[in-house]
């Protein structure tokens, strides 16, 4: 090849392609895909029967799971081996691993991300926790799809008292990658393209294991015209440049054939985003909706999950929250469809490897992801079922390092049939298959793990709202229509934790504006206190609100603080808890707030709520501060401890 011209056609560039070889390839569901260097491969080996016996290395699904894509690659005996993080965007691929004719293993998306890094720095692999106690795990299968797949290429390591997995490498023979031009030197430019991917990682992947490069180009450009800065991988990890022929093979995603404001080329206005029906998806998107952390990092799962950014856009939400994708952007309005992963008026498109070094860390605040099946130990599983094997994606990655996680689908699959009337919601028809079953059939989601590094997770339905608890799966919330008996537990496998289910938000129901802004930024909290100058007392209803996390907290102790400044003494204070929701990790926060208000504050303060479990938490909370609780179930008993003890 010539270094100064590597231009080549596409038939040219796949015969360098030996049998046996490692391939690995870029594209995201069904975008940044390399059509022409699938075709191509294709159609070598239909012709020819070569090359035989591939690895085929990937990260996310590329595909439209109709054939395209890596679904191109399902030819017998082209394939011997398939790493993947999705399998469901090439079925026939996946039929052939489910038939034991080919070996598979299905890994978190973002380790075969970071793994490209470790081979390209010659690495033997990759240390992460990733995947602990789920399906990935060694000690539960160790990521094998199938029983023709015997090696281990994850392994469970104690690394001074803490447990880690270790990712093994695999080297990589020949990276198909794709960018927007190239000049004849092979430096490629990613201008019209709507995510960055891995293609710098997967280049250099292939060119240090002394593999070949191979980049699908939309134009070629003169030498020297790309600005050093726009040059994301350069001519020295590029062999084989080819043009894409005919110029649909290098459609932006199968959908689209170019997007300017996914590319980030423009900015559009987004105001008139389509509003969404009120139906069980917008009921479970709006619910979804009260947990999101304003100013927060939050990435939204494909389904039911991706209605939550229209609902954010409707309760004027979306200044407030930055939306990612694990495919690399940040900001902007989340697309969806065949344009999933991308996002209109993006503030940054980072790499896919960057994007789950971020995710790992526990840059995300708050993940809102869909569910297939789940048990009664909270486990979710939406890689392997109803004889399916969809893979794991990113799942894995987002749903164990995200600071709190919402799972959100409808109650039952199959045919399931829903109205909203008067506020109500009612089965019109139960779906078939259900959805909460004793055992899930795979682990992509551990409850356990979960529970062990107390991560809060909640469950949201059409019908109801589940919360992992030490105990398991505890029933919070009713849907106003629904009967626990008919409706709920009629359709599970197992039964919840049932202790005080309070009704989910009214407003949720009502197609309406929700006014949800004023919730998640505390706005209205001034509203609920008021003040008895001749009792000197001090009144906080906090019926109805919800702690989610700290910053709820400190919003509450500033108000408190403002509001007993401006009576200029201290006060007693009787406090509403009905239908006061608190995260599980929260209760000693608020117990140090009612500790630092009564020494600088109040003279005393007692509460009430009908809630028996709560007064419990409570009475533990301040109890382990020294704090007498003056928890009471009655309002008027509440009152009668203040008359009783309370001072002027």
């Amino acid at each position: 090849m010539n270094k100064n011209n590597k231009v080549i056609t596409a038939d040219e560039a796949i015969a360098l392609i030996s049998e046996n070889d490692v391939l690995t390839t870029t594209g995201f569901v069904q975008s940044c895909i390399p059509e022409a260097l699938h075709a191509a491969l294709e159609k070598r080996f239909v012709e020819t029967g070569g090359p035989k016996g591939l690895t085929l290395i990937m990260t996310a699904g590329a595909g439209d799971s109709k054939g395209l894509g890596t679904g191109r690659l399902h030819h017998e005996g082209l394939l011997r081996r398939v790493i993947a993080g999705n399998f469901g965007r090439m079925p026939k691929v996946a039929q052939a691993a489910q038939e034991n004719k080919i070996l598979g293993y299905n890994l978190p998306q973002g380790v075969i991300s970071q793994l490209y890094r470790a081979c390209a720095a010659g690495q033997p692999g990759l240390f992460s926790k990733v995947g602990l106690y789920t399906y990935v795990d060694p000690r539960f299968g160790g990521g094998r799809v199938n029983e023709v797949t015997t090696d281990d290429i994850v392994k469970h390591v104690v690394i001074e008292g803490e447990e880690w997995l270790f990712y093994t490498a695999t080297k990589i023979d020949v990276a198909f990658i794709r960018g927007t031009s190239a000049d004849p030197s092979g430096n490629i430019s990613m201008e019209k393209e709507s995510l960055t991917l891995d293609v710098l990682a997967q280049a250099m992947a292939a060119h240090n294991n002394g593999g070949i490069c191979i980049a699908q180009v939309e134009r070629i450009v003169d030498s020297g015209s790309i600005r050093p800065k726009d040059v994301k991988v350069p001519g020295i990890l590029v062999d084989c440049v080819v043009v894409a022929d005919p110029p649909e093979m290098h459609r932006m995603n199968y959908g689209v054939i170019y997007n300017p404001a996914l590319a980030g080329e423009i900015r559009v206005p987004v105001e008139s985003m389509a509003k969404m029906p009120l139906d069980a998806r917008k009921i479970i998107a709006r619910r979804a909706a009260f947990e999101l952390p304003p100013n927060g990092v939050v990435n939204l799962g494909v389904g039911a999950p991706e209605g939550i950014a229209a609902v954010a856009n409707e309760e004027k939400l979306t200044p407030f929250i930055t939306l990612t994708t694990e495919a690399g952007a940040i900001g902007g309005v989340l697309a969806s469809g065949s344009s999933f992963g991308s996002a209109t008026n993006a503030d940054s498109i980072i790499d896919q490897n960057t994007q789950f070094d971020f995710y790992d860390g526990g840059g995300l605040d708050m993940t809102c992801l869909g569910m297939a099946e789940c048990d009664e130990q909270g486990n979710v599983n939406t890689s392997r079922f109803g004889g399916r094997l969809n893979g794991c994606g990113g799942f894995i990655n987002i749903s164990q390092n995200a600071r709190s996680v919402v799972f959100a689908g409808t109650f039952t699959a199959g045919g399931l049939d829903v109205a909203i009337e008067d506020g109500q919601v009612k089965v019109l028809k139960e779906g078939r298959a259900r959805k909460f079953l004793k055992f899930v059939e795979q682990v992509t989601f551990s409850g356990k793990y979960a529970q062990k590094r107390e991560q809060p997770v909640i469950y949201v339905t059409e019908r109801c709202v589940f919360q992992l608890k030490k105990d398991g799966l505890e029933l919070i919330e009713v849907a106003p229509g629904i009967d626990i008996e008919r409706d709920i537990l009629a359709h599970m496998d197992f039964k919840p934790i049932i202790k005080e289910p309070i009704p989910m938000d009214k407003r949720i129901f009502i197609d309406e504006p929700m006014g949800l802004i004023s919730d998640l930024l505390n706005l209205d909290l001034q509203d609920r206190v008021s003040y008895d100058a001749d009792r000197n007392i001090q009144f906080l209803n906090l019926e109805g609100w919800s702690a989610r996390s700290k910053r709820d907290i400190d919003d509450l102790r500033k108000m408190l603080i403002d509001a007993c400044q401006t009576i200029g003494k201290r006060v007693n204070q009787v406090v509403n808890l009905d239908n006061f929701r608190i995260s599980e990790h929260l209760y000693d926060y608020y117990a140090e707030m009612i500790q630092y208000m009564l020494e600088n504050y109040y003279l005393t303060t007692t509460r009430y709520t009908t809630s028996a479990f709560l007064r419990l938490k409570l009475k533990e909370a301040l109890s382990k501060r020294g704090i007498a609780p003056h928890v009471f179930e009655r309002k008027e008993d509440a009152h009668t401890f203040l008359e009783v003890i309370g001072e002027g």
